[in-house]
């Protein structure tokens, strides 16, 4: 399983079935703040709802498909962020996340992100991550950016959120670029 420490008090872990009520009463906390973006909140209305993803994830890591990991803050849950469309052949992944409200604008995901970026690209070594969003969630286009993701195409009507399309912008970052940012953050520092 996997655990990445991110600072004294943060942590990147693999979620367990004994994490899932603590996660349904955070996403149910968080319903309206995340159902915006995520359509899959809608669906996730139970314990045994979260029960199954995690158990859906575990198999994903499993499988080498995927992974997701929750974001701990002392020791309390308060996100997600994973990997999945795992393809080994072209060694790229997608990356996905989310944070509870109260935690956003803190630096938390930048942290995170950093850590889980060191990892994909050094430990499970991927070329490419691509992370992908609707042009309205400029929160995630900010992110993109600040990671050193390039835009590499918006994918017209190709997302179907709250029944309705939405253009899907797709952001790609390479392992050489990653390498040279954080050469670059290190001299820098």
């Amino acid at each position: 399983m996997i655990s990445i420490q991110v600072s004294d008090n943060l942590l990147l872990r693999t979620l367990y079935k004994e994490d899932a009520e603590e996660l349904f009463l955070l996403v149910d906390a968080n319903r309206q703040h995340l159902r915006h973006w995520l359509n899959w909140i809608d669906s996730n209305t139970t314990i045994e709802h979260t029960v199954q993803f995690i158990e859906h994830t575990l198999q994903q890591q499993e499988t080498q498909e995927g992974f997701v990991l929750g974001i701990f803050l002392n020791n309390k849950l308060v996100g997600e962020l994973g990997m999945s469309n795992w393809n080994h052949s072209l060694k790229k992944a997608q990356i996905g996340y989310w944070l509870a409200n109260e935690c956003e604008g803190k630096g938390i995901l930048s942290r995170c992100l950093a850590k889980f970026l060191d990892f994909l690209f050094d430990n499970v070594g991927l070329n490419k991550v691509e992370l992908h969003f609707i042009q309205q969630n400029t929160r995630s286009a900010k992110v993109a950016e600040r990671i050193g993701c390039k835009i590499e195409g918006v994918l017209r009507q190709s997302y179907l959120r709250h029944g309705q399309l939405e253009d899907l912008v797709i952001a790609g970052l390479l392992r050489t670029e990653w390498l040279q940012q954080r050469a670059s953050a290190t001299v820098g520092s």
